[in-house]
């Protein structure tokens, strides 16, 4: 039988697509390792890959199956989530313990593995036990075959706060009834890249860069400028912007930004770049909030350094102002949700974090499982999932506003699991004549992200179309934050989800390994 006209040439460029994918395969021996990092705060115990930290970033190309084998050689369960992949399809494979997966019991192995079909900057991390803090976190870049702006380097800077302490003490801390809160501040050091002095990069004259800074930090938030170079924003959390001149980079944690900053026509002078840490809800301190990190923009070896100044109206990034690349208009709205984003001090003595006045905590069966094994029409039933699992069902494809209003004291990066916002707006909650910021309307294409920042005593409105099936968590990103229970779960068009590919078989191993039940 043969085919014809558009038939066949589709088929032919399917064909093409299918060979030139690859197979990206990484083996992880999750496991402690004993650390100085900082090289200044003394050794302590940590969570390293292959007997190591840091991790070695992942690369692939759009299209490439990811395989990550992990053998867990910790004493207790972990789990890995590729932070800003949406998963389409394969939900049971994202990551967040209890929620998609049982962990990983110790001693075990399983193997992730999904096609990498979204280009842009990413990372991976642990999702269980909060183990991201620890140092289970890397870089993860998806390239793309097909690149929507020329450059002709591409550099990569990841950002992370490294605290004296373990997560697991530093959450204690916070929740043990007898001791002051908030704990005192601990003050972390910076790693650049994972180490605590900053890289360099080499750029010719007259050539175009990109460089993709990622803020895996557990609380700190940094900022980022080249002093004598503009840099032009061409993505935020693995999503192209039209380009967008700015000074420089603010991210909260788990925001990405790329960036493309031309060369100057000369190899005269060498130039120095600024990444600083800090945190606006601890008291400032010298030397130690904000911490200052200088690196080299390296022109010419032993070129002298260019003495520069930063512009008088200095320009940061702003993600509403950017203007989506893809052009999509904002979303109509058929079904908005509030979320008021809260810290209560319980009858017990001890502090959580809320979402709509609800902690989160995790269920005693996996809520995918839920999903899949809950008989019509039980697992369209909110409160099936658990009181505070803080179930929300969405139907299929229709169109959710999130308005989210953080009337307290610190500010919150929160992060949506299988989905990218449309970000709308923000406005004050407290103060009625500051002015709201809107999204363009001389572009009418909002930007998209999946980790934004709500600003203390402001709300932000969100837009997203329900159409990725499957469990996904909305949290803060302040890993402290999250485990004292500010998250909340997406249960997102169940009946459709339930005719999408099974639970592979050894994911529920991992339950009946560790005593949980899968439905």
């Amino acid at each position: 039988m043969f085919l014809c006209g558009r038939v066949a040439i589709a088929v032919l460029l399917l064909l093409g697509v299918l060979a030139s994918a690859a197979r990206v395969v990484i083996s992880w021996d999750v496991g402690y390792v004993l650390v100085n990092r900082d090289g200044s705060s003394g050794s302590r115990r940590a969570i390293g890959v292959n007997g190591a930290l840091p991790i070695p970033p992942v690369f692939a190309t759009k299209g490439d199956t990811l395989v990550l084998n992990i053998h867990n050689s910790l004493d207790v369960s972990t789990s890995i989530h590729a932070h800003g992949i949406f998963q389409n399809g394969t939900n049971f494979m994202d990551g967040p313990a209890m929620v998609t997966q049982c962990g990983i019991p110790p001693g075990h192995n399983f193997t992730y593995e999904y096609v990498a079909d979204h280009a842009g900057t990413f990372w991976l991390h642990g999702h269980d036990h909060s183990q991201n803090s620890d140092g289970l976190r890397t870089p993860l870049v998806v390239h793309d075959s097909k690149k929507p702006y020329h450059y002709d380097g591409d550099y990569l800077l990841s950002l992370e706060d490294w605290f004296q302490f373990e997560i697991a003490d530093r959450l204690k801390n916070s929740l043990d009834p007898t001791q002051t809160f908030p704990p005192p501040p601990n003050y972390p050091y910076s790693l650049l890249n994972g180490y605590p002095t900053a890289p360099s990069f080499q750029f010719k004259p007259g050539k175009t860069y990109r460089i993709r800074v990622i803020n895996m930090s557990t609380t700190e938030w940094f900022q980022f400028n080249l002093p004598g170079h503009q840099m032009r924003v061409i993505e935020a959390d693995g999503e192209y912007s039209q380009p967008s001149a700015v000074d420089g980079l603010d991210l909260g944690p788990g925001q990405r930004y790329s960036v493309l900053v031309a060369a100057h026509p000369t190899d005269s002078h060498n130039y120095h770049y600024n990444a600083t840490q800090y945190a606006i809800f601890d008291p400032r301190l010298e030397g130690r909030n904000p911490r200052y990190y200088q690196g080299l923009i390296e022109y010419r070896k032993g070129a002298p350094i260019m003495p520069t100044t930063e512009p008088q109206n200095f320009k940061w990034v702003n993600d509403i102002k950017l203007c989506a690349l893809s052009g999509n208009p904002p979303l109509p709205v058929d079904r908005q949700i509030e979320l008021s984003l809260g810290l209560y001090q319980f009858t017990t003595g001890q502090t959580f974090n809320t979402i709509n006045n609800i902690t989160y905590a995790p269920p005693k069966v996996p809520s995918l499982y839920s999903t899949l094994t809950l008989d019509a029409p039980l697992y369209t039933n909110e409160a099936v999932y658990g009181p505070q699992t803080h179930a929300i069902v969405l139907k299929h494809l229709e169109h959710i506003e999130l308005v989210i209003k953080n009337p307290s004291v610190l500010l919150h990066p929160m992060h949506l699991h299988g989905h990218a916002f449309q970000i709308i707006e923000y406005g004050s909650i407290a103060n009625q004549s500051e002015p709201v910021l809107r999204y363009s309307t001389k572009c009418n294409a909002p930007m998209q992200r999946d980790t934004f920042v709500v600003p203390v005593n402001h709300y932000v409105k969100l837009r997203f179309r329900a159409d990725n099936p499957g469990v996904w968590l909305l949290h803060c990103h302040m890993d402290v934050h999250f485990g004292m229970g500010m998250a909340l779960t997406f249960i997102e068009a169940p009946d459709v989800l339930r005719r999408r590919p099974k639970v592979p078989e050894t994911m529920l191993e991992l339950c009946r390994a560790q005593g949980i039940r899968t439905e």
